[in-house]
């Protein structure tokens, strides 16, 4: 193994100077500089990253909770801020709270010493999380509360350019399944809705209450939404689309004939299922990644740290709507009322 002794007799310097150039180039002259790198290059050194950490009493370790890694939504935000925590040279614990308030609060105590700081994804109890940080540097994604840095996505402005969508292909009736009734996300999404529908007279939001937000969520839903008489349905995530769309098929009826659907987040299920499914993007990576920037900027006392968006407040990520095959104009009878 290369070791900085190496190094140091490669390029005619002393340790000390070695791990100057290395830790603090900004300390050492730049001929000097340049030697010690071009020998740790030739003979394949990589510094102690451990070592560096424990020095400067850090960890060198980020963490990540969300609620369910087994949702695409999560998991993507999981692979960005891995990415982007990789990019900073240092780690990420990820947990997975399986949607219990009481497992995120255990969760975080357990995780927090370890780690220099924490992403809060989607809290479901986010006053007990904050909390059991014990006053660590944490970066909130997709919730938010006074005084803590948050990411979060546009919401609000995604359910409008669902419903206007809608209202352009001639539907007048919208219902929409929402997801877990703690859900930060759920709640910017209908008053979204509640907004857009307030703009037009001749559209009418029916909401339908929480559901799982899995597969098993839109099959729940899928009677009441029939029942409501609408014409077409948004849901909180693809995967509730993706249930729906099987318990319509199972009663006889089709997407988007019987019924448009939209999803949210376009996560990869939107492309898979049939019908493709119109849906509202969010560039899921990116949210973790600006997380991690955010959160490494916070736990360096704000210091700049070549992050990919400014350390002060950021405004939400776009929303983009998808248009995809389910949804279409609402089937007339001959007499013009929709089926």
């Amino acid at each position: 193994m290369v070791t900085v002794h190496d190094v140091a007799r490669s390029a005619g310097v002393s340790i000390s100077t070695v791990s100057r150039a290395l830790a603090a180039p900004e300390k050492v002259a730049s001929a000097t500089r340049e030697r010690v790198r071009r020998a740790a290059a030739e003979l394949g050194y990589r510094p102690n990253r451990a070592a560096a950490v424990l020095r400067a009493g850090r960890s060198g370790a980020y963490g990540l909770v969300v609620p369910d890694l087994a949702n695409p939504y999560f998991a993507a935000v999981a692979k960005g801020a891995q990415e982007r925590a990789r990019e900073h040279g240092a780690g990420l614990f990820i947990v997975d709270t399986d949607e219990d308030p009481d497992l995120e609060a255990e969760a975080i105590r357990a995780l927090a010493p370890q780690t220099d700081g924490v992403v809060l994804c989607s809290p479901r109890a986010a006053d007990r999380a904050l909390g059991a940080l014990d006053g660590r540097p944490v970066v909130l994604v997709n919730h938010d509360v006074a005084g803590v840095p948050a990411v979060e996505a546009d919401h609000r402005g995604g359910m409008q350019r669902a419903l206007e969508h809608l209202r352009a292909l001639g539907h007048h009736r919208v219902a929409y399944v929402g997801g877990p009734e703690r859900s930060w996300s759920d709640r910017r999404r209908r008053a979204g809705l509640v907004e857009a529908s307030a703009r037009y007279d001749d559209v009418e939001v029916v909401e339908l209450g929480a559901f799982r937000p899995r597969v098993e969520g839109g099959q729940a839903a899928a009677d009441l939404v029939v029942a409501s008489g609408a014409t077409a349905v948004v849901t909180f995530n693809d995967l509730v689309a993706v249930g729906l769309v099987d318990r319509l098929r199972a009663r006889g009826l089709d997407v988007p004939h019987d019924l448009s659907v939209v999803g949210c987040d376009d996560s990869y299920v939107a492309s898979l299922v049939t019908p493709p499914l119109t849906t509202l993007r969010v560039d899921l990576r990116r949210l973790g990644r600006h997380a991690v920037d955010r959160l490494v900027a916070s736990a360096s006392g704000g210091r700049s740290t070549g992050a990919e968006t400014p350390v002060p407040d950021a405004p939400p990520l776009d929303v983009e709507l998808v248009v995809r095959s389910s949804t279409a104009p609402p089937v007339r009878h001959s007499s013009g009322g929709t089926l």
